[in-house]
Parts: structure tokens; sequence; C-alpha cells
């Protein structure tokens, strides 16, 4: 069992190092509206704004090979984009019949957190029926973390590569559909953000044990660990909940440059700390850094977009599944952590070693960030 752990928790470790860092997902926007309909067709009109960087790597827009894209060059291509688009983009009524797709509108150019976006004009002729199946098939191959938010007459879905084709009802949005979508996505994310994960990683690995005479130790009672980690965690669950809230509903605007690097020093400062204490009762000090970590949060949630119809709901259905994947990182890590805390390997070996780890990553991140 001890060998089984130390493998375990360095292997997480070694898997986390080579993990750089990004909140920065490639995703693209679908948007769509139904501007005629009658008994034998619908008509609707959109767009689908692609980043140019994912684009790129699909059709070769530097013609000239000296390492910068013009904007000649990009519209130079739009036959090929137009093709790319066919090929991305399949949509089919409820009895099968395809969508006819067109796009004869010019291109235009948007920017996504800094990023150049490719804005393609679509049209979609269907025959007149209440639901509406959209196939995406872009960018998978090349990322299979790449997402599409797709908006059609007000319903936001988040299409990704296990979820490429869904089904719109034109009759009207769901709250149900609404609230799994962004629950997903919220699991997803903390799943996916090793600077999260190692922040409450590096909070968990000292709340079994307690500072005594200048030792760690053990801690001999289960009732005081969970108390102790309910309050480490309540205190980062609360704090992250609010400045997500509020920043998603726009009522913060924070530097999204300042929040990552802060977000890399809070893990720098919990994996420090267990090596060298300087803090003991961390529950504020971990408010404070929960408050920047749902800054973070909410970027990823801005990037996926707000439900035009549910705009609260998917705030609140997204931080729900932060919660639920940190709470599953829980379950996996704090048996582990109160079967070994009684173990001198782990008081004296194990525990600093994984700081340290914790820390040279966090202090890479913090380089990469400034």
């Amino acid at each position: 069992m001890k060998q089984l752990f130390i493998i375990l928790l360095y292997s997480v470790f070694f898997m986390l190092s080579n993990v750089a860092y990004s909140h920065q997902l490639s995703t693209s926007y679908l948007n769509l509206d139904l501007v005629e309909s009658n008994d034998e067709k619908r008509h609707f009109t959109g767009s689908w704004q692609v980043e140019l960087a994912d684009l790129e790597q699909e059709i070769a827009f530097d013609l000239n090979a000296d390492g910068y894209i013009t904007w000649q060059e990009i519209t130079a291509k739009r036959t090929a984009i137009d093709t790319f688009s066919a090929a991305s983009l399949n949509a089919t009524t409820l009895d099968e019949q395809p969508c006819t797709i067109s796009s004869s509108a010019s291109l235009k150019l948007d920017s996504h957190f800094n990023q150049p976006f490719v804005v393609i004009p679509l049209n979609f002729n269907c025959a007149a029926d209440s639901t509406f199946t959209l196939n995406y098939k872009a960018f998978f191959n090349l990322d299979a973390n790449h997402k599409a938010i797709t908006t059609i007459e007000n319903q936001t879905r988040v299409l990704s590569a296990g979820y490429s084709t869904q089904t719109f009802d034109l009759t009207g949005s769901s709250y149900a559909e609404t609230f799994t979508q962004y629950v997903y996505q919220g699991i997803l994310h903390i799943w996916m953000g090793p600077d999260h994960i190692l922040f409450l990683i590096a909070l968990l690995l000292t709340c079994v044990l307690v500072r005594k005479n200048n030792t760690w130790q053990g801690i001999d009672s289960k009732i005081a660990i969970f108390k102790h980690t309910a309050w480490i965690v309540t205190a980062f669950t609360l704090a992250h909940s609010i400045t997500l809230t509020a920043t998603a509903m726009d009522l913060l605007s924070p530097s999204s440059r300042w929040v990552e690097l802060g977000i890399a020093v809070s893990v720098l400062f919990a994996a420090l700390n267990n090596i060298w204490p300087l803090i003991l009762r961390l529950g504020w000090i971990t408010f404070g850094f929960g408050l920047l970590h749902g800054m973070g949060f909410a970027s990823v949630l801005g990037e996926f977009g707000l439900s035009n119809d549910y705009q609260l709901l998917s705030v609140l259905a997204f931080n729900l599944g932060v919660e639920v994947g940190q709470l599953a990182i829980l379950i996996v890590a704090l048996p582990l952590l109160i079967w070994a805390r009684n173990h001198s390997w782990y008081q004296k070996w194990l525990m600093p070693a994984g700081s340290f780890a914790i820390a040279l990553i966090a202090m890479q991140w913090s380089i990469e960030r400034l």
C-alpha cells in the first residue's frame, strides 16, 4: 500500500509538471438566428468565429512565407475557408433532411481574449421543422479539448469531441439542458486546471498534520482532520464562488494577466508554507487566494459564454460543476492522506518532497506569467 501510494502521488506530480498552463482553450463561436420561417422552409443566418491560429492549422495563409499573416492573405483564401466551413458543419432536420450551407457576405476580423478570430458569415437553409440537429467536426483531430460555443435561437450549447452532435428544439430552450451543459463544463475545467488542482493538493497535504516542536506530526483525531479540511475547503469554495459569479456577471473586470500570476503565486505560497511554515491557520489566507481562483474560473466561463436565456443559471451550474469536481478530488485524496499521516516517511519525506515539486511547478508558472 505504501509503495502504491508513493507511485500514485509521484505519477500525478510528474504528469502535472509536464502541463505548462493554459486557461486559454481552443474555442470557436457559432451563432445562428432564425430570420425566416414558413410551412416549407426555415432560413438561419449568423456567423462562425474561429481563432486564426486554429484556422491556420487547416489552411495555409502565409502565402509569402514571411512569418506574418495579413488580412489580404486571409481573404485570398476565401474559397478554402468556405470549403472548410461546409466540411466542418453539417445540419439536418428531424426527418434527416440536410440543410444547405452557404456563405456570401464578407469575412470580418474580431478578437476574443486578445486573440484574433476570423468571422465567417453563414446561411443555413432547412426544411420546416421544430428541431435542428448540428454536427460539428472542426479541429478535434488537432485538439481533443477544442470547444464550439454554439447559440441557436438563444439556446446555448457547448459542442466538444464527446458531444459533437446536438439537437436544438426550436420551440423553446430548456433549463435542464443548459444546467447539464454548464455543470459538465465546470467539472471538466477543475480536472483540466492543473493550477487549481495543485493548490488544493498543497493545502490537503498538511490537513492531516499538526505542527509541534518544529516538526509535522499526524493528527490523531479523524474528526479533527475532517473539521480542519472542511474549514479549508469551505473557505476556498466560498471565495471562488463569490468572484466567479461577480466576474461572470460583469460586476468585476480584473486583469487576466495579474489574476493568473496571482493564482501561480498562491500555489507557490501554499507549497512553500508546507516546507517552511509561516502561517499555520490557513482559513483566511485560503479565502483570499480563493478569490483569485474564482476570477480564473470566470475567465474560462467567459470563453464558453453564458446562455442567452439563462445567464445566472449558467454561472450557478458552472460553479456547481467546479464544486463537484473539487469534491471528487477530495474524496480520492483525503482517505490516502489520513492513512499515511502517522508514517514518518510521509511526515519527513513525502509531504515535503511533494510540496517542493509543486513549488517548482508553481515557480515556473509564475515566471511564465510575469
